[in-house]
């Protein structure tokens, strides 16, 4: 009942807001976009058929409170598939667990999450001495906390493995956070606008963290803060049991009506989205007819809301905003900045490193094995974690607490993701460059003061690509900051007032126009100039290298972007290698081995298969059986000794004949996977040259014994799809 009170409301914000989104989505299509044109290319389908990462970790079962080694791999969604073993994810068996990481955080400590796990449920704490909800048989926990879904507990054996690991996981969260299309100009729009106004209705104001995920999650979250409250107080005081019981059972409560919700919320907003797209055609129509009577009815609006909202708003801005807004610039600056130039080391590293290797190593040959690595650089969690730590030393201080900003991870998670689509737009265009003029080298000295050349030119592009996103990242975080502070202190003076202006709207524009968002963007004007002025000082300045706006980079490719238009370039089926002749009985391992190489692994060696699992098995476990999921079919008699022997002789490089499956049959997933070779040390290159300095000209570096590192490579053994979990758990979304 109240998640369907909760919908109905939202709905029909939504349905307000689609209009607006729609005629705003014609408008601009017709006047165009006026903003500087990006240099750098924008790869459209960046991951198709790759798998991210893959490796053995241990698992916390909670049903049987036992810890499983299982293989996890990470597809080109982001997803967590954990499998039983490597095992099974060769011979294509359906994962143990599907996992979508979105509103999850990543923790490192048990005592991090225990704190958590107290606070999710007031007054009931352990007592000193009483065994807690968790225990981690090693120092290296990985757990993934959600306030309303269940928890994921893993371990990892080194300290290695876990910043590895960890790096992964935030890499997915990241992404899965980001689940709502921009490429939408009028749902994503209309859907993150009528969240805003639910929220701002019932007088919450300021960032939410938990706008997280695809719409249907962003939308289960917004059920859950309302109903959980009401949900603890009434089912807390019943739970039974010593405190980590009850702590337990209130996790499992939670993450059942969670999934309750999701499951509803998928049915209501799909319904609302198909009544809003079978009135589009005719809101469109009436918008391209009216569209000058549409925007002189605004503007009229506007003027008079206007007159009466800005003399107040701008005293407000005066008193309250703009003595902030250089402070609050720069505490975004210095770590964004940070990260963007760490970007661009990286990429000049990484390329300067395969140059030498090239010509130390063989030429075409050994350029293509390097540019297939170095083509998903931007998709290498360990690899750009340099880029994205810098974004941790984001902090307002006393600016959080005035502005009601609860948390920094929006602004920080929205940097990163910025990172990573620059690194990928210079791979990107390194590649399309490089490809052009292969044809027309001759030798591995053309070879290598072509790359040079090639990366001066492209590293020149990133700077004024990266000044561009920057500011326009600082704009947008200072407005989500300042204006819905703004709205709050103005709302008992002005928000009152506002229905008296509805009046002026005519009813067949009622649909495309509303006073409630008329008033924003009065508010957003009030304070616009301020913001714009003090983003312009900074590039004046020259202190974080922004371009000033007046700073216009000619298109000296005119052509690039027309390359950016063709097929996508494969190296390895352009200009495939000769193979080295396989010994007889060998070629299906060694096809396998390359399709799934853990890069999650200690120096020392791999983490142990079930030798590890065995070890750390609480005491009096009936052992290896006893680790069997509920939900699955037990495993035939032998079973596990025979996987052991299995993986025992593919160790020893001896080829094991197919044995029949571990669990009932069940449909084989769609084919798309691909898996990661292990990383590669690398050669720690010269400095990159500063922004804006002139390169080395044709001058060829000299050649080291090391390859560039890369973990993502073409598609293997078919990739699981779902929306649930397989016996263990939450909905997933993938």
């Amino acid at each position: 009942e109240k998640t369907g009170k909760v919908l109905g409301e939202f709905c029909r914000c939504y349905k307000e807001q689609y209009g607006v989104a729609l005629f705003n989505s014609v408008r601009y299509e017709i006047e165009g976009n006026g903003g500087p044109q990006a240099q750098l290319l924008h790869r459209k389908v960046p991951l198709e058929d790759h798998v991210i990462y893959s490796g053995n970790i241990f698992q916390y079962i909670e049903d049987n409170k036992k810890w499983r080694n299982r293989f996890c791999v990470v597809p080109h969604n982001y997803g967590l598939v954990l499998y039983e073993n490597k095992l099974a994810y060769e011979r294509e068996l359906p994962p143990r667990v599907l996992v979508n990481s979105a509103g999850y955080k990543v923790l490192t400590s048990v005592d991090q999450y225990l704190e958590l796990v107290n606070n999710s449920l007031p007054g009931v704490t352990p007592k000193s001495g009483h065994s807690p909800i968790l225990k981690c048989p090693t120092d290296f926990p990985l757990i993934l906390w959600h306030p309303y879904a269940r928890h994921y507990y893993f371990c990892v054996m080194t300290g290695k493995e876990q910043d590895k690991w960890r790096a992964v996981f935030q890499d997915c969260v990241r992404h899965c956070n980001n689940g709502i299309s921009e490429d939408s100009r009028v749902e994503a729009p209309a859907f993150t606008d009528a969240v805003r106004m639910y929220r701002q209705a019932k007088e919450q104001y300021g960032t939410w963290d938990m706008l997280c995920g695809n719409e249907t999650q962003v939308l289960s979250n917004l059920v859950m803060e309302e109903l959980l409250p009401e949900l603890r107080s009434t089912i807390g005081p019943r739970l039974k049991g010593k405190a980590p019981e009850r702590q337990r059972t209130w996790i499992q409560i939670s993450d059942a009506v969670y999934r309750m919700v999701y499951e509803q919320t998928h049915a209501q907003y799909d319904a609302a989205m198909a009544r809003c797209e079978q009135e589009r055609p005719r809101l469109e129509s009436t918008i391209r007819t009216d569209m000058d009577q549409i925007i002189t009815s605004k503007e009229h609006l506007a003027s008079k809301i206007r007159a009466f909202v800005l003399p107040k708003a701008e005293v407000c801005v005066r008193n309250h905003v703009q003595p902030y807004i250089s402070s609050i610039l720069e505490a975004l600056m210095t770590p964004t900045s940070q990260g963007f130039a760490e970007v661009r080391e990286v990429f000049f590293k990484e390329v300067t490193d395969m140059n030498m290797n090239v010509v130390n190593e063989g030429g075409l040959e050994k350029l293509v094995e390097y540019m297939e690595k170095l083509s998903r650089l931007a998709f290498h969690p360990v690899k750009m974690q340099s880029c994205y730590e810098k974004m941790d030393q984001l902090k307002l201080e006393g600016l959080q607490q005035r502005f009601d900003v609860s948390s920094t991870s929006v602004f920080k998670q929205r940097a990163q993701i910025h990172m990573r689509q620059q690194m990928d737009d210079a791979v990107h265009t390194f590649e399309t460059l490089l490809h052009q003029e292969l044809g027309k080298l001759q030798g591995k000295d053309d070879l290598c003061k072509s790359i040079q050349r090639i990366l001066e030119r492209v590293l020149k592009k990133f700077d004024y690509d990266s000044s561009t996103v920057r500011k326009k990242f600082f704009r947008e975080a200072l407005l989500q900051i300042t204006i819905p502070f703004l709205l709050k202190k103005l709302a008992p003076t002005c928000k009152g007032e506002l229905a008296k202006f509805q009046e002026l709207i005519f009813e067949d524009f009622a649909s495309f126009i509303l006073v409630e968002n008329t008033y924003e963007e009065v508010v957003l004007q009030s304070v616009m100039k301020d913001i714009m002025q003090a983003v312009k000082e900074a590039a004046v300045q020259r202190k974080h290298n922004l371009y000033r706006d007046s700073m216009v980079m000619h298109n000296s490719d005119p052509n690039l972007h027309l390359l950016g238009e063709g097929i996508p370039i494969d190296w390895g089926e352009e200009y495939p290698g000769q193979p080295e002749p396989e010994p007889a009985g060998q070629g299906d391992r060694r096809r396998r081995a390359k399709q799934v190489v853990s890069v999650i692994q200690d120096d020392e060696g791999a983490l142990p298969y079930e030798m590890g699992s065995e070890a750390l098995l609480q005491p009096g476990s009936p052992g290896p059986r006893g680790l069997q999921d509920p939900g699955v079919p037990p495993s035939p008699p032998g079973g596990v000794k025979e996987i052991r022997e299995a993986l025992a002789q593919e160790s020893l490089g001896v080829n094991v004949p197919p044995e029949p499956s571990l669990h009932h049959a069940a449909p084989a997933p769609p084919k798309a996977r691909a898996d990661v070779p292990a990383e590669v040390p690398r050669v720690t290159p010269a400095a990159s040259p500063a922004p804006g300095a002139q390169g080395a000209g044709t001058a060829c570096h000299q050649p080291s014994d090391q390859g560039t590192g890369g973990d993502v490579t073409p598609a293997g053994p078919p990739q699981p799809t779902g929306t649930t979990e397989s016996g263990e758990g939450v909905q997933t979304e993938f």
